[in-house]
C-alpha cells in the first residue's frame, strides 16, 4: 500500500501506479507512486536508508570515470538556439554574475566551472567523489557525499540551486528548509525539477521517462511546491516550465525497446549493435526526429502551453 499521507499536506493519498520499475539501468523491485487529491504531489514508496541510497547510486546510477581535463565549464548559449534547445531549463542559467552560490547536487561538475567564470563564489556538493578532481580544476570549494547543512555556515549564500535533484530526496521538506537555512535574508533558490502534470506523464502514462523510479522519490506539482517553498521559509517568486528538448529523445529512445523489470535498458547501455533490425529502423526514425528538431518544436510548444515536462522556481527567501 501506498504511503497513507502526503509528506507535503498530509491530506489522505490514493494510489496512481503499483508497479513502476527501474527502466533505465535495471535495478530490481517493483514500486508504488501515490497522488494526492489535494496538492497532487507524487511519492514513490521506496523507503531506503542512507546506506541503500549511497550503494544504489554507486552500482547502478550512470557513473563515470572522470577525466577532470575532459570536464569543461557549461557555455554561455544565447539566442535562437538557447531557446530552441530549452537551456533555460537548466538551474546555472538563472544565476547572476558576482554571487555566492552553492550547487547541491553539481553533477560531473560542470557548472561548477560556469559560476566561476562569471566572478561567482563557488561550492558544491555530490555524492561522487571523483567531482573533487574537477572542483579542483575550477578552484571551487566541494563537499563530497549528502547535502547536509550543518556543513555550511547560516546565512551565508546568495543562490542556492537544485537542478534535478530536489526529487531525489526521501525528505525534501528537510532539504529545503536546510538550504533556506543557509541563504541571506532575501536570497534565491533556484529548483528545476520534472512536471509530473505535464504532457508527457499524462501522454506516456507508466512509461514516462521521467518516473524514473526509484530514483525519483518526489514528483512535485505547482501547489505542491507553492507548499513546500512556504513551509521551509520561502515564497515562489515566478515559475514556468521549460524543458531541454534532449528530453523527448529520451523519452522516444527508451521505448524503442523496453525492458522488463529487472533488465537495464539498451538505449541506457549505449550499445547501439544489440538492436535488432526492426529496433534499428525505429533507432533511425527516433534520431531524425532530433536531428530534424522536430522534437525540439513539440517541447517549446508544450512549454509555453504551460505543460512542459520541466519546471523551474525561483524561490526567494522570506
Amino acid at each position: 500500500m501506498p504511503a497513507a499521507n502526503c509528506i507535503i499536506c498530509s491530506s489522505p493519498v490514493i494510489a496512481l501506479y503499483d508497479s513502476l520499475y527501474d527502466d533505465r539501468f535495471g535495478y530490481s523491485g517493483l514500486y508504488e507512486m501515490s497522488s494526492c487529491p489535494v496538492c497532487s504531489h507524487k511519492r514513490l514508496r521506496a523507503d531506503f536508508t542512507a546506506a541503500e541510497l549511497a550503494s544504489l547510486y554507486t552500482s547502478f546510477y550512470p557513473g563515470v570515470a572522470l577525466a577532470a581535463d575532459d570536464i569543461q565549464p557549461y557555455a554561455e548559449k544565447t539566442g535562437f538556439t538557447a531557446w530552441i534547445d530549452g537551456e533555460d531549463s537548466f538551474a546555472y542559467r538563472w544565476v547572476p554574475r558576482n554571487v555566492r552560490i552553492l550547487d547541491i547536487g553539481c553533477g560531473f561538475g560542470e557548472s561548477l566551472g560556469y559560476h566561476k567564470n562569471r566572478g561567482c563564489d563557488v561550492f558544491g556538493v555530490e555524492t561522487d567523489e571523483n567531482v573533487r578532481l574537477v572542483a579542483d580544476k575550477f578552484g571551487c570549494t566541494f563537499h563530497s557525499g549528502f547535502f547536509d547543512p550543518d556543513n555550511y555556515q547560516a546565512g551565508y549564500f546568495d543562490y542556492v540551486t537544485l537542478d534535478q535533484v530536489i526529487e531525489h530526496f526521501p525528505n525534501p521538506v528537510d532539504t529545503m528548509s536546510g538550504a533556506a537555512r543557509l541563504l541571506k535574508k532575501g536570497g534565491v533558490a533556484v529548483v528545476c525539477t520534472p512536471h509530473s502534470g505535464g504532457w508527457g506523464a499524462k501522454t506516456f502514462g507508466k512509461r514516462w521517462v521521467n518516473w524514473h523510479a526509484p530514483y525519483h522519490l518526489h514528483l512535485f506539482s505547482a501547489e505542491s511546491m507553492r507548499r513546500l517553498a512556504e513551509d521551509s521559509g520561502f515564497f515562489i517568486e515566478s515559475q514556468r516550465t521549460v524543458t531541454s528538448s534532449t528530453w523527448l529523445y529520451y523519452q522516444m529512445s527508451t521505448l524503442v525497446r523496453y525492458p522488463a523489470p529487472g533488465d537495464r535498458n539498451i538505449f541506457w547501455t549505449f550499445h547501439d549493435g544489440n538492436y535488432t533490425f526492426k529496433e534499428r529502423l525505429l533507432r533511425k526514425a527516433v534520431v531524425s526526429g532530433q536531428t530534424l528538431k522536430l522534437y525540439h518544436l513539440l517541447t517549446r510548444m508544450f512549454d509555453l502551453l504551460g505543460m512542459g515536462d520541466n519546471f523551474v522556481f525561483i524561490l526567494r527567501k522570506k
